[in-house]
């Protein structure tokens, strides 16, 4: 189904796994809380800077570049110093894609995104791919979805040839850089007792402000992203092993069983014995291993 009463809308095609989007805004934006969805998605910036927290980490994403973020990924878009943005947001089910063009785990290697920096000339290819997709979109004619998928190859193609200027991402403003450290910080402590307050000692900067450049970049509240990663560890250990529920919550820096079992259901809709028994009745589950 297609919103296309939207002033911006969101087609929608092949049942849901492949729909593709045009946005422009002015002012500061930034996504109400961090998301993940089960696509692959593929955001080029025509206009503009976004703030990405992606993988752990604060990605600038600049005019002319694309960044693929893998599916179940977590992540949060907010402004940068440069308000207005004009993007093309793709979300799509990688299976659409011909046998040899299924390569994102390749791109991803270990990372969970992807950041191209693409030349003008592989820009003004891209414009024209998305264009195109969004005209067939808009126009309905006979075929059109097999013909958006056909120009969605190229872009992927396209994408293959340029990988070699690729890059893994990175950033340049010294706040992004501090919030990505922050984040990596918590990632290594995250068993242990963490507070705000020692957090900020660490990197002599103040409470009030670590947590105000914390939470516009990420998304996350301080607490709440020690929280994440803790539910996040804990799933990885409740699908990939057989140690005790009272072992793994003490594990991932619960110190009480039932605040683990609350807060577990809490983020996943789940009990922790739920949640091992639905993924392991899963062979292909992506959360096992």
């Amino acid at each position: 189904m297609n919103s296309v009463s939207s002033p911006n809308p969101k087609y929608h095609i092949e049942e849901g796994r492949f729909s593709i989007q045009h946005m422009k805004r002015k002012g500061i934006t930034a996504m109400p809380r961090p998301h993940s969805h089960e696509l692959t998605e593929l955001y080029y910036l025509t206009e503009g800077e976004r703030v990405y927290f992606v993988d752990e980490r604060v990605v600038t994403v600049h005019k002319g570049e694309l960044i693929l973020i893998q599916g179940r990924e977590l992540h949060a878009t907010a402004s940068s110093e440069i308000a207005e943005f004009e993007r093309v947001l793709i979300n799509y089910d990688p299976e659409l894609l011909p046998s040899l063009l299924r390569k994102e785990s390749k791109w991803f290697h270990n990372r969970r995104y992807r950041l191209f920096r693409l030349t003008l000339r592989e820009q003004d290819e891209v414009q024209s791919l998305l264009n195109r997709m969004l005209d067939e979109c808009r126009l309905q004619r006979a075929y059109y979805e097999i013909s958006v998928v056909t120009l969605f190859a190229e872009l992927m193609i396209l994408l293959q040839r340029s990988e070699s200027t690729s890059q893994t991402g990175g950033t340049k403003h010294p706040l992004h850089h501090l919030v990505t450290d922050v984040a990596t910080y918590i990632r290594e402590h995250y068993r242990e007792a963490l507070t705000l307050e020692e957090t900020a000692g660490h990197f002599f900067i103040s409470p009030s402000y670590l947590s105000r450049v914390f939470h516009r970049l990420t998304g996350f509240h301080f607490r709440e992203y020690i929280v994440h990663i803790r539910i996040r560890e804990a799933e990885r250990l409740l699908a990939g092993s057989v140690g005790k529920i009272q072992e793994i919550a003490s594990a991932v820096g619960f110190e009480h069983l039932s605040h683990f079992n609350k807060t577990f259901k809490k983020s996943t809709g789940l009990t922790p014995l739920q949640y091992r028994k639905e993924v392991k009745s899963q062979p292909s589950s992506p959360f096992k291993g």
